[in-house]
């Protein structure tokens, strides 16, 4: 069933979705945040996680302020933001 799922997965990412896992080991927040981009634009985003409640906050806000940016502008933001 391994290669079916990676099968599966591949297929996924050939249609412009993207996924990325993020893990704090200091307070053991998870998150999980999946991307639908089509072209260089964030058509959609979404994630799923376990943490405090500013953590699952934050990723809200995240999701929020890059949905129809582009790759590009969610890169500035992000940058902004780590400054």
């Amino acid at each position: 069933m391994g290669s079916l799922a990676t099968l599966y997965q591949d297929l996924i990412l050939e249609h412009g979705n993207r996924k990325a896992e993020g893990h704090n080991p200091l307070c053991g927040d998870r998150l999980t945040l999946w991307l639908d981009v089509d072209a260089d634009r964030i058509r959609d985003v979404g994630f799923q996680g376990s943490g405090c409640a500013i953590s699952r906050a934050s990723a809200s806000l995240m999701t929020t302020a890059v949905k129809g940016k582009t790759k590009a502008e969610a890169e500035e933001l992000f940058d902004r933001f780590q400054r």
